[in-house]
């Protein structure tokens, strides 16, 4: 009995001394489940996602539709709860709050521009009105925020366009406000969801032009979630979600090339999770024609992956 009881004394120090999973990272998520009731059915739209972001990144998470991207948006914007796992965004534990702290979170710590003109602007304020809406909500002198709105709006390109409708702005100018309105209370993190995605493609290169500044010049964490794998070629990550799970990653950096100009090197990765599972990236899978399980080897320094050929036909290959 002293043994044992010295051992788990022993185990539970380790434990407490372990590093926590993503460390101080801005976002984190861990084994993160999201389950939808709908009717008599279970839609399991994440299936134990992993995720960390640093503070001042720009990536974009990409998927199909129904990937479970978009579910994955309104859980770390505080706007769904999660039903299992971890998910921590700038220390708060979106698993565990309060009606009161799921207010001030989605008020202070996250900022949100959306697809649609509808969900960010109020038709009937002008863009500096809409751009010190959130600062109102949150309290502030009158004076104060005016100067603020008429600043932002002057960051994105619109500061001659400040006493403008949205009815009045084309969309790229909506979005610009949106923009503006998304970082009025200096959020720690901003989400876009498909902010381009009624653009046309100049004007939402101008777009991601000004979240790209906002993110070099201004240090702000930005998340775009897209399902048009162009718009991923704008950020520095991309994060590919697959049956609700990550499934790879895209890293890009710029290097000098032979004569001194810039060249941009992409490079994919697989994930692999906490448990170890690894998602091979479809059109592997589908080249080699693998089905329900693989063979594998290891080397010293890798692993090999190999269709399950049956013994008779190995020779063959």
């Amino acid at each position: 009995m002293e043994h044992r009881g010295y051992r788990e004394m022993e185990l539970g120090a380790a434990t407490r001394h372990r590093p926590r999973y993503g460390g101080e990272s801005l976002i984190v998520c861990d084994n993160l489940v999201k389950i939808y009731k709908i009717a008599d059915l279970e839609v399991v739209a994440l299936q134990g996602l992993d995720l960390v972001v640093d503070e001042g990144e720009f990536i974009a998470i990409v998927g199909a539709s129904g990937s479970g991207k978009s579910t994955l948006l309104n859980v770390l914007g505080g706007l769904d709860t999660p039903s299992a796992g971890h998910a921590r965004v700038a220390g708060y534990d979106l698993l565990d709050m309060s009606s009161r702290e799921r207010t001030f979170y989605r008020r202070r710590t996250v900022g949100f521009v959306w697809q649609q003109t509808a969900r960010n602007l109020l038709p009937y304020l002008s863009a500096v009105e809409n751009v010190e809406l959130p600062m109102t909500l949150d309290g502030g002198s009158a004076r104060y925020r005016r100067i603020r709105a008429l600043e932002l709006l002057e960051r994105v390109g619109l500061g001659d366009r400040a006493d403008h409708r949205p009815a009045e702005l084309s969309g790229g100018e909506q979005q610009r406000v949106a923009i503006a309105v998304a970082i009025a209370n200096e959020p720690r993190v901003v989400f876009a969801d498909e902010p381009t995605g009624e653009l046309d493609t100049g004007t939402a290169v101008e777009i991601f032009d000004v979240m790209r500044s906002l993110n070099s010049d201004h240090g702000a964490t930005i998340v775009v979630v897209t399902h048009d794998p162009l718009v991923a070629e704008h950020v520095n990550r991309t994060v590919a979600i697959r049956d609700g799970r990550t499934s790879s990653e895209v890293l890009r950096r710029t290097e000098l090339d032979e004569v001194g100009g810039h060249r941009v090197i992409s490079e994919e990765f697989a994930v692999l999770d906490r448990v170890g599972r690894l998602q091979l990236p479809h059109d592997y899978v589908e080249a080699l024609e693998m089905e329900r399980r693989v063979r594998l080897t290891l080397d010293p320094d890798h692993i090999n992956v190999w269709p399950d050929i049956p013994e008779d036909e190995r020779d063959d290959v």
